[in-house]
């Protein structure tokens, strides 16, 4: 019996959407969504723990060359950019059904 996969909230479907378009570490992700950190780094968690995401740290060279702390860089992985083609198809699907209810 499979097991049924969970629906991608509007926050995974963001973060995915900015993944795909090559926002890679936490600050970028919540800068190009308007989201705070403590819905960024969850929903960053859960992609992961779902095998959406995947992540490595950035080499300690490279973070004290340019004297911040060292980032965490993540990317879709395949099974990510086939749930956020077919989350996309469904959220415009829904977005029509409410559309031609409203002018209804």
């Amino acid at each position: 019996m499979a097991t049924a996969v969970p629906a991608l909230s509007y926050t995974g479907l963001f973060v995915l959407q900015a993944l795909e378009r090559g926002h890679r570490f936490g600050f970028d992700i919540m800068d190009v969504t308007g989201l705070p950190s403590g819905t960024i780094y969850p929903a960053l968690r859960r992609l992961e723990a779902l095998a959406l995401v995947r992540s490595d740290w950035e080499p300690n060279h490279r973070a004290r060359e340019e004297g911040r702390p060292r980032r965490r860089y993540y990317e879709l992985t395949p099974a990510g950019r086939r749930r956020l083609g077919e989350a996309e198809v469904r959220y415009r699907a829904l977005g029509r059904l409410f559309a031609r209810r409203s002018s209804s």
